[in-house]
């Protein structure tokens, strides 16, 4: 399907590996060019039901896959230290042969902000969190030896030799809505990520979504332009299906959503994996039909 916008899909890492396995063989084999995870230490509805760790998804999958592109969809501060996710990070790019983009954000205020036994971070600690932490990831993976002391994170001449594949660092797919988010996102970023309107209830059909990412567009452009960088170096993905509806009841419906997208910037669109019951429940055909077809 020729859309002229670059499609992934989002894989719930919440079935066995033996069953989960085809589903990143698939996306390969349909064409996708990146498929993504997400990194949480229970999410939602599937507190109670089963939940795989990010890195070893990743890891098989990218021994799994050959092309594809993978990553976590996304990262956060919420549980993890820039030091040891940076060790992960170098191992995974090795694992996938170069193929490994970061996704990373700031984190909600899900379980994974209180299951260390911490309080949940205020929006401005969270903020400020999120900004030291993709600052010391970037030194990190683009440095074999670094240190370095912040207000919350530090390195004592932490080491991750070999370093990456990928030079200078793994490409960074950066989540942000906010106006300091939106300065990381310009200042770290490869790509920008949204989910559109995260304080809105249900999927939010696709003119209403282009408009609302339309307008985000606009505020990363003013982002860039305060540290001097040219917008169009950006990438600009949207992940479809947490707010904004996927379009995936038919070929036109979905060529439909996409065309909507594209014509506000968007470059990228991640789409989430079919599956049998909530979150994302689809139909598996139909879904084969739009992208197999």
């Amino acid at each position: 399907m020729d859309l002229g916008i670059r499609l992934g899909a989002v894989i719930l890492p919440a079935t066995p590996w033996r069953e989960q396995r085809h589903d990143w063989r698939r996306a390969e084999e349909l064409g996708f060019g990146h498929a993504w995870t997400y990194d949480h230490l229970a999410w939602r509805s599937r507190r109670d039901s089963a939940w795989f760790g990010a890195v070893p998804t990743l890891a098989a999958a990218a021994l799994e896959t050959t092309r594809i592109r993978i990553g976590p969809l996304v990262a956060s501060p919420n549980f993890r230290h820039p030091v040891p996710f940076a060790k992960e990070l170098v191992s995974l790019d090795d694992l996938s042969g170069g193929r490994l983009t970061l996704g990373i954000g700031a984190g909600g205020l899900g379980w994974d902000a209180t299951m260390l036994g911490q309080e949940p971070w205020s929006p401005r600690e969270r903020a400020e969190r999120f900004a030291e932490f993709v600052e010391l990831t970037d030194l990190l993976l683009r440095e074999p030896a670094a240190s370095h002391t912040g207000r919350y994170y530090r390195a004592d001449e932490a080491r991750t030799y070999p370093g990456c594949t990928q030079l200078p660092r793994v490409p960074m797919a950066v989540a942000a809505v906010g106006p300091r988010a939106m300065q990381v996102a310009a200042r770290f970023g490869d790509t920008w990520v949204t989910t559109g309107d995260r304080t809105g209830s249900g999927a939010t059909d696709a003119p209403t979504g282009a408009a609302i990412v339309s307008g985000q567009i606009a505020k990363l452009a003013d982002a860039c332009a305060s540290v001097g960088r040219d917008p169009a170096t950006i990438g600009k993905l949207v992940h479809l299906g947490p707010e904004l509806d996927a379009g995936l009841a038919s070929p036109e419906r979905f060529r439909d959503t996409a065309g909507r997208y594209a014509d506000v910037g968007v470059t990228e669109l991640a789409i989430p994996w079919p599956r049998a019951d909530e979150p994302y429940a689809a139909d598996v055909a139909i879904f084969e039909h739009i992208f197999g077809g």
